[in-house]
C-alpha cells in the first residue's frame, strides 16, 4: 500500500462522470475511466447504485471520484443537472434553437423555487435568491417561459 508521511494515502487523479442513476456498470463510460487507475469498478457501481436509488431511473447524476494510489476511491455524487429538471418540471423534449426568439414552454416560478432547493446543497457560497436567479436564468436561456 502507498502511503505519504504520517500514513495518508497519495492522491492519484480525479474522475469526473455522468452516470444514469442506478445504472452504474463496468461498460463505459465508468469502466474504462475506473480501470485507468486501477480502482475495482464493482465496488463503485454497487455504492452508486444504492446511492443512486432515490431518483428515477435513468436521471444523469454528476458523480466525481477521487482515485489514490493504492487503489482505493471516495466519491461524491451532485444533484441532477438544472437543464435535466427543467426538462422534467416543464414537459419538454427539447429546449429551443433560437432561444430568445422562439419559446418551447412554460415553467412556474414555484417549479424553480423547488428546483433551487434541491440544487442549493450543491452551490457553496449561493443564496437560495442567488440560486432561484440562476436556474431562471437558464430556463429563459433554453426557451422556457417563467409563469407565475
Amino acid at each position: 500500500m502507498s502511503k505519504g508521511k504520517g500514513g495518508e494515502r497519495l492522491y492519484a487523479g480525479l474522475i469526473r462522470l455522468t452516470v444514469p442513476a442506478g445504472k452504474a456498470a463496468p461498460a463505459p463510460p465508468v469502466g474504462p475511466a475506473l480501470g485507468q487507475k486501477g480502482l475495482n469498478l464493482m465496488d463503485f457501481c454497487k455504492s452508486f447504485n444504492d446511492k443512486t436509488k432515490i431518483y428515477k431511473d435513468e436521471t444523469p447524476i454528476p458523480v466525481t471520484i477521487t482515485a489514490y494510489s493504492d487503489r482505493t476511491f471516495e466519491y461524491k455524487t451532485k444533484t441532477p443537472s438544472i437543464q435535466h429538471m427543467l426538462k422534467l418540471a416543464s414537459g419538454v423534449k427539447k429546449f429551443a434553437k433560437q432561444p430568445g426568439k422562439e419559446v418551447v414552454g412554460e415553467i412556474s416560478v414555484r417549479a424553480i423555487y423547488e428546483m433551487a432547493l434541491i440544487k442549493k446543497e450543491d452551490m457553496l457560497n449561493v443564496t437560495l435568491e442567488g440560486c432561484v436567479s440562476q436556474i431562471i436564468a437558464t430556463a429563459k436561456a433554453v426557451g422556457l417561459k417563467v409563469v407565475r
